[in-house]
């Protein structure tokens, strides 16, 4: 990831690195120094290059001190000797920064993923917003009836909503909100996140505006007593719960991606596993097998990619950011659950089908 981008005699002096100990100095985009991987490296450094000006010989040094967790970057740079720039940087100045290269997208093959590479290519045109939504009303309609289509869009919008606004609260531009057919909705921004504590945000904001409305539903229901109210957010609370499934791209698969690839030790990958057997092993217990298998797939996905997670430009939680993100993740998810669970005792054959599907 980029650690540091600043003006070095009239051209870009650029420092690289990551948590695994490397790191590449670039002067003008060229390597002018390297240190290789050395996660047991102190966290003080220094870069010494030389660099020509006509006959005369440069002598330069970047010296910095960088701490990930919690992240906290203090530099200084120095011409023949002289201090001529220094300064400090933290985790809010990295959301900030737009990298000079561009991170690559990672290589994934999903119908998902399809769907919104076409929405971005598609996403200059409002029309397409109507017409998706109009074919997705007429997808669940035929599924359902018309008002609970109506009433299962709103759901949707109000998730992805979750999305938007924690894109803007990190200052993000977005393009709105895409529904598809079958496969729920879309919130797209051109803009690259370059922190996992921004991920975390963005991913599970949806889920949890979408917890907050089923929270609504059921106040709706115990003043009305209308069964139209229970079955809405006993569906919503399962849809979202889905999205939580730590599966990749779905939300829950990008906060358990953050947490873990943000433990440099191989004790934090031990605690993470461990921690995920405890979810699998409750998750059979209560008799959602459903969720305990998928479970099983999303954490074998991470386990897998767990070795690259230096590739990543984005700059990882410290200890404080992975504890929060965790419970709330975990809470998250039991609320969801206690919601479901909560109607299907009603002994409503409908109201149950969440918790069955979950059971299959």
């Amino acid at each position: 990831m980029e650690l540091l981008s600043i003006d070095f005699l009239g051209r870009p002096l650029r420092l690289e690195g990551s948590m695994a100990g490397w790191q590449e100095l670039y002067w003008d985009n060229q390597v002018v120094s390297q240190l290789v991987a050395d996660s047991e490296r102190s966290e003080s450094s220094s870069h010494h290059f030389q660099l020509h000006k006509g006959e005369e010989v440069l002598h330069c040094e970047l010296s910095v001190d960088l701490a990930w967790q919690p992240f906290i970057f203090n530099y200084q740079v120095k011409l023949n000797g002289e201090v001529i720039d220094q300064g400090s940087r933290n985790s809010k100045d990295i959301e900030q920064q737009t990298p000079f290269v561009a991170p690559k997208p990672e290589r994934r093959f999903s119908l998902i993923g399809l769907v919104s590479l076409g929405m971005k290519m598609l996403k200059s045109a409002k029309m397409i917003k109507v017409v998706l939504a109009s074919a997705s009303i007429a997808a669940y309609s035929w599924l359902f009836s018309f008002q609970f289509a109506l009433a299962l869009i709103a759901c949707l919008v109000i998730h992805e909503y979750g999305h938007v606004r924690a894109m803007k609260y990190f200052g993000m531009k977005t393009k709105g909100i895409y529904l598809v057919p079958f496969l729920g909705g879309l919130a797209l921004s051109d803009e690259k996140i370059n922190t996992r504590w921004q991920d975390v945000v963005i991913s599970i904001m949806g889920p949890m505006f979408g917890f907050l409305l089923s929270l609504l539903l059921m106040l709706v229901y115990w003043i009305t007593g209308e069964i139209f109210f229970a079955g809405l957010a006993a569906f919503n609370a399962f849809l979202n719960l889905f999205n939580l499934l730590p599966i990749l791209p779905l939300d829950g698969g990008h906060v358990l991606k953050s947490i873990s690839f943000s433990m440099n030790s191989q004790m934090g990958l031990i605690v993470c596993t461990a921690a995920a057997i405890g979810g699998i092993y409750l998750s059979y217990t209560l008799g959602l097998s459903l969720l305990g298998f998928l479970l099983i797939m999303g954490t074998l996905e991470i386990l897998m990619e767990w070795r690259y997670r230096h590739a990543s430009h984005l700059l990882p939680l410290d200890r404080y950011g992975q504890i929060v993100a965790a419970v709330w993740y975990v809470l998250l998810v039991a609320g969801l659950v206690g919601i479901i669970w909560y109607f299907a005792q009603s002994g409503d054959t409908l109201l149950q089908l969440p918790l069955q599907i979950l059971g299959t």
